[in-house]
């Protein structure tokens, strides 16, 4: 479960930024995963729950914003394409999509005391 791993260094993020600031608590962490990076969200969520007790994260709140897949072709630009039936091949002209966004997974912001 590489979900545990994630939120172990979201949380290092989160403490090595309350060091530099001098905080004492987490309040709130926001990350933007892609639906393509191929995170299960439900198992980050659990991960990060599992770590914060006893932590200066233990009261804060988990917020996770997932940004849809994009694609687009070559010859016809932004394309329509679904995780679900994913085939990267364009349905107006049947070229080849190159995936543009979707794949990310960032800390967004920290609310920290």
């Amino acid at each position: 479960m590489h979900e545990m791993a994630i939120a172990e260094s979201v949380l290092d993020i989160a403490f090595g930024e309350m060091d530099r600031r001098a905080a004492t608590r987490l309040n709130k962490v926001k990350l933007s995963i892609g639906e393509f990076s191929g995170v299960v969200r439900e198992a980050l969520e659990f991960a990060f729950i599992a770590l914060k007790p006893d932590t200066r994260a233990a009261n804060a709140e988990f917020e996770i914003e997932v940004v849809p897949l994009k694609a687009e072709c070559s010859k016809c630009g932004p394309a329509r394409c679904l995780v679900s039936d994913l085939d990267l091949i364009c349905h107006a002209c049947g070229g080849v999509l190159t995936v543009t966004g979707g794949r990310e997974m960032r800390v967004e912001y920290l609310d920290i005391d």
